[in-house]
C-alpha cells in the first residue's frame, strides 16, 4: 500500500494516522470485545459500506453530515444525451480528483483479516477499489468498480484512466475551469456536483474508441440490477461464514440488506460496526456505534488464531 498522500484541487484529502485502539473509547471497547466473543473462532464475511471510506477522504451517501444526493438512474443516463453530457461532465471532475484517494486503516484491516485466514471473502458496496489497494484479494465489487468503463454497445472495457486522456484532450481547459466555477460536493462514484450551466453544455462527451457506442462507468446504477453471477458468489461467501461483519454500511439499498437477512435467516451471528442507524439493526446480534477504521484495526489485531481446516487437536500423551 502506497504512503498516504495529500490530496489536490477542492477535496483535500486528509494524511490520516493508522487507526489504533487510542481512538476508541470505553464503551466501544467493550462492544469490540463482545465483538470478538461473537467472531472468535469462525470463519465470517465481511460486508463493508461508503462509511469506511471516509476516512480515505471520501464523502459517503448517508453518514452523518452527508449532503443530500440525487444520484442519476440507469434510466436517466440512457434515455437521454443531455443527461449523459452533464453525468460525464461531472465525473470527469470527480474522478481528477477521487483517484487521488488512498486506502486507510481499515481497508488494511480488512486485508489482514483476509491475510490471518479469518474471512470467507469480503462483499463491497463500494466502488473505490481500495480493498484491492489495500491487498484484499477475495472480494466481490458488488456495485462495480469505477476505475473501468464498458461499451453498452459493443461491450468493449477500457480504463478509466484512458478515459480521462481522451475527455482532456477533447475538452481542454474544462478542468480548470470547473475548478475556477466551485465544487459543492464530491460523492463516492466520483460524481461532483456543479452546476454552472454553460460549462457542462460546453462539455463534449467521448464514444467507444471501437465502435462509436455509448460509454458508461462499470458500475451499478440506481434503476440496475446487480449480476446474478456476483450476488450469488457474495451468498455464498455468507454461506461458507460462521458469521457476518457489515461495517459502514448503513444498508439502505436491498442489494447489501439481503446478506444480512440471508445470515439471520440461516441463524448466523451479524455483528454491525457503523455511526448512526441501519435497516439491518434488527438482524443484528451486536450493534456497535464506533469509528469503522479504529474499530477493524482493534478486531484485526485481536482476534485469535483459526486452526488450519485439517489440522488434528493433539491429545497429551499421544
Amino acid at each position: 500500500m502506497s504512503a498516504q498522500r495529500p490530496g489536490v484541487g477542492m477535496t483535500g484529502f486528509a494524511v490520516l494516522p493508522s487507526a489504533s485502539t487510542t481512538e476508541l473509547d470505553r464503551d466501544e471497547l467493550d462492544a469490540l470485545r463482545q465483538a470478538a466473543g461473537i467472531l472468535g473462532g469462525k470463519r465470517f464475511a465481511v460486508l463493508t459500506g461508503a462509511g469506511l471510506s471516509t476516512d480515505s477522504g471520501i464523502p459517503d451517501y448517508r453518514g452523518p453530515g452527508a449532503a443530500p444526493r440525487n444520484p442519476m438512474t440507469f434510466q436517466e443516463f440512457t434515455g437521454s444525451a443531455a443527461n449523459r453530457r452533464r453525468y460525464w461532465a461531472r465525473n470527469h471532475l470527480g474522478w481528477s480528483h477521487l483517484r487521488h484517494a488512498d486506502p486507510n486503516a481499515g481497508h488494511a484491516a480488512v486485508a489482514l483479516l483476509e491475510r490471518r485466514g479469518l474471512l470467507t471473502g469480503l462483499i463491497t458496496q463500494n466502488v473505490d477499489r481500495l480493498h484491492e489497494a489495500a491487498g484484499s484479494a477475495n472480494v466481490v465489487d458488488l456495485h462495480g468498480r469505477y476505475d473501468r468503463v464498458i461499451c453498452l454497445g459493443g461491450g468493449h472495457v477500457f480504463t478509466r484512466s484512458l478515459l480521462a486522456s481522451i475527455l482532456e484532450e477533447i475538452n481542454p481547459g474544462f478542468l480548470e475551469a470547473a475548478q475556477a466555477s466551485g465544487v459543492v460536493e464530491m460523492a463516492p462514484d466520483a460524481d461532483a456536483s456543479m452546476e454552472d450551466p454553460q460549462l457542462i453544455r460546453s462539455f463534449v462527451v467521448a464514444v467507444c474508441p471501437v465502435c462509436g457506442g455509448t460509454l458508461k462507468p462499470d458500475f451499478v446504477y440506481f434503476g440496475e440490477n446487480v449480476p446474478k453471477d456476483r450476488v450469488q458468489r457474495a451468498y455464498s461467501m455468507v454461506d461458507d461464514a460462521g458469521a457476518l461483519l457489515v461495517a459502514g454500511s448503513s444498508l439502505t439499498v436491498m442489494s447489501g440488506l439481503r446478506f444480512v437477512r440471508h445470515a439471520a435467516k440461516l441463524g448466523k451471528p451479524v455483528v454491525i460496526i457503523n455511526r448512526g442507524p441501519t435497516r439491518g439493526d434488527d438482524f443484528a446480534s451486536l450493534k456497535m456505534e464506533a469509528g469503522v477504521s479504529g474499530a477493524l484495526a482493534w478486531l484485526a489485531a485481536e482476534l485469535p488464531e483459526l486452526l488450519p481446516p485439517h489440522q488434528p487437536i493433539g491429545v497429551p500423551g499421544d
